[in-house]
């Protein structure tokens, strides 16, 4: 951790069921321990991106439907660099390349926490008029997003542009590829 902190940095805390497997999924996730560790509480304090999270163990205040957290990486170098990084780790990931969401194209890929929360990694490509009719669906909980028991790991050779609809195998799409209305990928 670097001692020189960028500010203004944003803090976020929220309740989980098992303190334990979520300390176990972050360290992973972050590539860090925590800065603070007791039989019910966890803080990572993290430089890049700068942000302070804190995890509290209170099964009964855990709330579905929290939607996502997420971070924008300067770079389609970083994203790769950060995503090959969570692939060692071992965590399960979902991939998307080249994916309109939120009125933009972006290229991302996903993690789910052990109690549900989906992580969004993302890189900005630019704004988009399009934004993929999945996300406002009710079986979606983040853009693009299945459910959380449906993420699975793609493989590390993608095919050549082609688009996977979602019924099959829970992939959106692949890299080259993107959603277009009626294009059935998402």
């Amino acid at each position: 951790m670097n001692t020189t902190a960028v500010f203004p940095r944003m803090h976020v805390s929220y309740y989980v069921s098992d303190i334990s497997k979520t300390v176990a999924f972050y360290t992973s996730f972050f590539g860090q321990e925590p800065v603070k560790q007791k039989a019910d509480y966890a803080k990572y304090v993290l430089d890049s991106p700068s942000l302070i999270i804190s995890f509290v163990q209170n099964p009964e205040r855990v709330k579905a439907n929290f939607g996502h957290l997420g971070f924008q990486v300067e770079t389609e170098a970083e994203l790769h660099t950060r995503l090959a990084a969570i692939k060692e780790r071992g965590l399960p990931i979902l991939e998307e390349m080249g994916t309109n969401c939120c009125y933009a194209t972006q290229d991302k890929f996903w993690v789910t926490d052990p109690d549900g929360v989906q992580w969004e990694v993302y890189y900005f490509h630019a704004d988009a008029e399009f934004n993929d009719p999945h996300y406002a669906s009710e079986e979606a909980s983040a853009c693009c997003m299945p459910p959380a028991q449906a993420t699975i790991e793609m493989p590390a050779q993608k095919p050549e542009k082609t688009f996977m609809p979602l019924s099959s195998l829970g992939v959106i799409e692949t890299e080259g590829a993107s959603c277009t209305p009626g294009g059935g990928c998402c």
